[in-house]
């Protein structure tokens, strides 16, 4: 790793995130750094690429969520000091990988950066993905009382994440199926994950 493009990300980039909500804090990018490079050791690829675009995935959060992949992609490839350490050809994929890493997205990552990026964003650990989204949903939508947010809360998941949902899984290297797996048992599951959800939301409002 080029010890130099280290330092002005952790310098400039990942302090980005500590103005985003608890579900894409600083903790989450890095999460997400640390699963990419993981992935990356599977592959011929460009290890600082993989990190430049995992850092940078969720930077367009800052301007809203709704185009906030597009958005993170044109910070990437308009931030000039990224031109020390990537070609302009370089900087066009990473890019790409950035557009390409939102779980919605109606296409599947153009390379192999955005696959492993977008992998390694589904982070899919059962309680944590229960977790984010009631910590999402508190942030974003206050007005709701507790039943409000139990409903958005599993609407969100189904929509999300049961058979059918719209997530899609790009490598066979990560463990993310086993614990798709897993996730979706507890939707299977209404009792157990209002039990769940309940646990989280108190711990979370206390918080």
């Amino acid at each position: 790793m080029n010890r130099e493009l280290e330092q002005y990300i952790e310098r400039t980039v990942i302090p980005r995130y500590e103005g985003f909500d608890r579900a894409h804090g600083t903790e989450h990018v890095r999460t997400v750094i640390a699963r990419s490079l993981a992935l990356a050791r599977h592959y011929d690829v460009s290890t600082e690429m993989v990190y430049a675009v995992a850092a940078y995935h969720d930077t367009g959060l800052a301007f809203g969520r709704e185009r906030h992949h597009i958005d993170a992609g044109r910070i990437l490839f308009e931030d000039r000091e990224l031109r020390r350490w990537f070609s302009e050809e370089q900087l066009r994929v990473m890019r790409e990988a950035v557009e390409d890493h939102r779980a919605s997205s109606d296409h599947a990552p153009r390379s192999i950066y955005g696959r492993i990026v977008a992998e390694a964003d589904r982070c899919i650990e059962p309680l944590t993905i229960l977790r984010r989204t009631i910590q999402y949903g508190l942030a974003h939508y206050p007005q709701l009382d507790r039943q409000g947010h139990y409903d958005r809360f599993a609407e969100h998941l189904r929509k999300k994440y049961a058979d059918g949902g719209y997530l899609r899984l790009w490598l066979p290297e990560s463990d993310n199926a086993q614990r798709l797996e897993e996730l979706r048992a507890w939707i299977r599951t209404p009792n157990s994950l209002r039990e769940a959800f309940d646990r989280i939301f108190d711990e979370e409002s206390a918080g």
